[in-house]
């Protein structure tokens, strides 16, 4: 066991795949001679070379159709975005191509790729820089979509999903890079996709969260402890699949439920999970069930991104509501 940031378990999954796989390429801006703009690929061109990690011209269009074609014929590109927001004008290949490969080919075809983004706020760097649109891409039939939040769950999802037949968002949330620590096995090791993660159990609320928002709500239920209110904390880790089972599991068992995440609430991925709570848990809950989210605007100016973001006073806030109904 090694202690281990995110970004560094994530650099050693990567490091791993392409030790291991000839298949494997990392292919985006900046990843090779500069090593990221977050520095995770750093020392990896040195180390496998500039065929393997590949530095891409500032095109997203063109690096996911470019790695859209390579895994088509085989190989298994590893593409970094350097930001969810500057992956919108690489949807178009996202959406039209790399999640229909399967079914427009019945099957001949898949695109076993990973389109890595780093994505959230909590580091100053307003609009593009720190969004959080995983709904669409969690919207989007073909694609995987996982969320870690520990470095554990970053090195072994990330291999997971470089393994997976089918192509994989991988977010990162960026604010937890270098912010949370723990022992990560090495050598090579997954952490299966579609299973969620039970970060703490408890009897009266559960909170659902993923990516940065574990934190905040691990936060919360340590101040909900000391009012002698006992929660459970389920970390989404992979919203498609989702894991339906230990959600309604634990919705059955508290009676009650707090969703949370950064992005916006109209339409957030939060809306989808208390659809699903709604239809196979309604008449186990004693309250409704609460939403803590960013807001509707776009995301804003360092200056005022402390209150767009969700935080745990506001968790505390739905928590108790929930109690109380």
């Amino acid at each position: 066991m090694t202690v281990m940031n995110l970004a560094q378990a994530i650099t050693d999954a990567l490091d791993i795949a392409l030790a291991t796989d000839p298949r494997v390429l990392v292919m985006g801006e900046d990843v090779g001679r500069t090593g990221g703009v977050f520095r995770l690929t750093n020392g990896l061109q040195a180390t496998h070379g500039a065929e393997r990690v590949v530095d891409m011209p500032v095109a997203e269009s063109g690096i996911v159709g470019t790695a859209f074609g390579l895994a088509v014929a085989g190989m298994r590109p590893v593409v970094e975005i350097q930001f969810m927001g500057f992956s919108y004008p690489a949807y178009d290949q996202i959406v039209s191509h790399v999640g229909r490969i399967r079914h427009r080919s019945r099957h001949r075809f898949t695109a076993p790729m990973v389109i890595r983004m780093p994505y959230g706020g909590g580091i100053g760097a307003a609009e593009h820089h720190s969004e959080s649109t995983e709904a669409l891409y969690a919207h989007t039939p073909g694609l995987k979509v996982v969320v870690p939040s520990t470095p554990y769950d970053a090195k072994g999802l990330l291999l997971a999903a470089i393994e997976d037949p089918d192509p994989v968002v991988f977010l990162e949330p960026i604010r937890l890079y270098r912010a949370v620590k723990e022992d990560v096995a090495g050598g090579h090791f997954v952490v299966p996709i579609g299973r969620a993660r039970l970060e703490r159990t408890g009897n009266d609320v559960t909170l659902v969260a993923y990516g940065s928002m574990v934190r905040d709500a691990r936060r919360a239920a340590d101040a909900l402890a000391e009012e002698g209110i006992s929660v459970e904390v389920i970390d989404l880790r992979s919203l498609v699949p989702l894991d339906t089972e230990t959600l309604i599991g634990s919705v059955r068992k508290t009676g009650r439920a707090v969703v949370i995440h950064e992005a916006h609430r109209t339409a957030g991925f939060g809306a989808e999970v208390v659809a699903r709570i709604q239809e196979e848990a309604l008449y186990s809950l004693l309250a409704p069930v609460q939403r803590v989210t960013g807001w509707d605007t776009i995301f804003p100016l360092k200056r005022t991104e402390e209150y767009y973001l969700p935080g745990v006073d506001r968790i505390l806030q739905a928590a108790r509501r929930t109690l109380e109904g």
